[in-house]
């Protein structure tokens, strides 16, 4: 298939690798420096470069906010029967502009970075497929994700926002507030040092996929659930009251499903 990929971040580029082994792609970023690097791929200098090479499938892998833009940009340079995808952590206007563009499309939120994740086996990793996406991307990309034994889910674009909130955003914030306390000497510890680990394994990630995760409408109402329960767990301490402590403990040990 012939395939053109706006965008080489991370997870550009971990398309281009992945998908150049069994396709034909070509690829543009309008920040020119970021392509300097890339070998033995159609590296376009223009949307315009999309009219010659014909792509059947556009995937996007751009910014949030810069998502629809880009969509925008390259739609007078593609065939109309050129199938449309995003790969973006929220899809916030995103379902509105594919409802209103014309194009078949499918949408997808790989839940985990290249940066961070173990790309060379990828068993334990997840994908998420939106419903209302066309079948025949559903179909390519279940495939793809397949070939690579990625677990695939399949969830509504309202439904897969607040999903995100809660299984994002939540473990992103735990994991900058535990950084912004950090300092800077090493503390013995294995559980420091896991916390420490994960933090930067999050912050290693680009600062435009953090904010978006963090901005997502549904955050914000998960975030507050975090402050109230910082500010029991501050007057369980304050009073030490150690009965109210064991509850909570128990609490959370049903929540995880773990015994003491």
């Amino acid at each position: 298939m012939k395939i053109a990929i706006l965008g080489t971040g991370h997870m550009g580029l971990w398309l281009i690798k992945e998908m150049s082994l069994h396709h034909q792609i070509c690829v543009f970023d309008s920040d020119k420096t970021k392509t300097k690097k890339i070998r033995n791929i159609n590296v376009l200098k223009d949307y315009a470069g999309l009219k010659k090479s014909k792509p059947e499938l556009l995937i996007n892998t751009v910014s949030l906010k810069n998502t629809v833009e880009a969509f925008m940009s390259a739609i007078p340079y593609l065939s109309s029967q050129c199938l449309l995808a995003d790969m973006a952590s929220v899809k916030g206007r995103i379902p509105e502009f594919y409802r209103s563009s014309g194009f078949s499309y499918v949408s997808i939120h790989p839940m985990f970075g290249p940066t961070f994740a173990n790309v060379e086996d990828m068993a334990e990793e997840n994908v998420i497929l939106i419903k209302e996406s066309a079948t025949k991307g559903k179909l390519f990309f279940r495939d793809f994700f397949a070939r690579l034994k990625l677990n695939i889910f399949e969830c509504s674009f309202e439904e897969h926002d607040r999903t995100i909130a809660y299984s994002l955003t939540l473990p992103f914030a735990s994991s900058m507030v535990f950084a912004a306390c950090m300092k800077t000497s090493a503390v013995p510890g294995s559980t420091f040092k896991k916390h420490r680990d994960i933090a930067r394994g999050l912050l290693s990630e680009d600062n435009f996929l953090l904010s978006e995760i963090l901005f997502n409408p549904h955050s914000l109402p998960q975030l507050e659930k975090v402050s109230s329960m910082l500010e029991f767990l501050k007057h369980v301490i304050r009073e030490k009251d150690e009965e109210e402590a064991h509850k909570f403990f128990q609490r959370l040990r049903e929540n995880i499903k773990v015994e003491p």
